[in-house]
């Protein structure tokens, strides 16, 4: 695993926890793959809303390759067809 970008893609995360947490959700960093492929775990009602896939690609996404353009994708191993 790659740790430093484990930790840069853990910090950029950090921005929009506050804004899931408002709408009674969270998200998990589970790895960073050699391939920088970033998968991450839905909680709460990020896991369930009709949204999630908006809001993993215009909010998470988005903030994860603006601090760490190394990372080619974003994946949501709990939510069915969640790649990017």
């Amino acid at each position: 695993m790659n740790t430093d970008l484990f930790i840069q893609v853990e910090e950029a995360l950090k921005q929009i926890r506050p804004y899931l947490e408002a709408d009674g959700g969270n998200v998990s960093l589970v790895e960073v793959t050699p391939d920088k492929i970033v998968r991450l775990e839905l909680h709460g009602a990020c896991k369930s809303c009709s949204m999630s896939m908006m809001t993993m690609k215009a909010g998470i996404e988005e903030t994860i390759r603006r601090s760490v353009p190394e990372i080619l994708s974003v994946e949501a191993i709990n939510v069915p067809a969640a790649t990017f």
